[in-house]
């Protein structure tokens, strides 16, 4: 059975080497260089104190991690927030991202958060079709807003109210 908690410092080398390969084999981080585990360690301490990241484990295996985090600095925005989830990819397609956000929305509405905003490198249908299921909306599409691999990539966002 797979069980979600909060997530600890403890677990960021685990979060880091989940998130790797997003950033190292693919477009779907715009981040150049994986975080090491300490890196990692400061993301999750600091995003726990505004907040919340869960990771989604089975007998104590961490197979993926969702978080919310600031959507912009400056002040009218505290009451929205952007959304990511990671799930290790031989655990893909077992409902692991979609048990993590029904988890983390809830208590991202329960720190007085209105919208949760999620930015989707491009092509990756198996994230809009998650975040559609979850009830995001399309609200737009950065063209060209990134250059990684040898091209540039697009960014959608979709939005939730919550």
């Amino acid at each position: 059975m797979i069980g979600v908690r909060s997530a600890t410092v403890a677990d960021a080398a685990r979060c880091a080497e989940i998130y790797a390969p997003f950033v190292t084999d693919s477009w779907v981080s715009f981040e150049l260089d994986a975080p090491d585990s300490e890196q990692m360690a400061g993301r999750i301490a600091g995003i726990l104190q505004s907040h919340d990241w869960l990771v989604a484990e089975r007998e104590g295996a961490v197979l993926g991690y969702a978080y919310g985090s600031e959507h912009r600095t400056r002040a009218a925005y505290q009451t929205s927030c952007d959304v990511a989830v990671y799930v290790d990819p031989a655990y893909k397609r077992q409902g692991i991202g979609r048990l993590l956000y029904e988890a983390l929305l809830p208590r991202l509405k329960d720190r007085n958060i209105h919208a949760a905003f999620a930015g989707i490198a491009l092509p990756n249908q198996a994230s809009i079709a998650l975040h559609r299921a979850m009830g995001f909306d399309p609200v737009g599409t950065y063209r060209e807003v990134g250059w990684k691999m040898g091209g540039w990539r697009d960014v959608t966002w979709l939005q939730r109210l919550l």
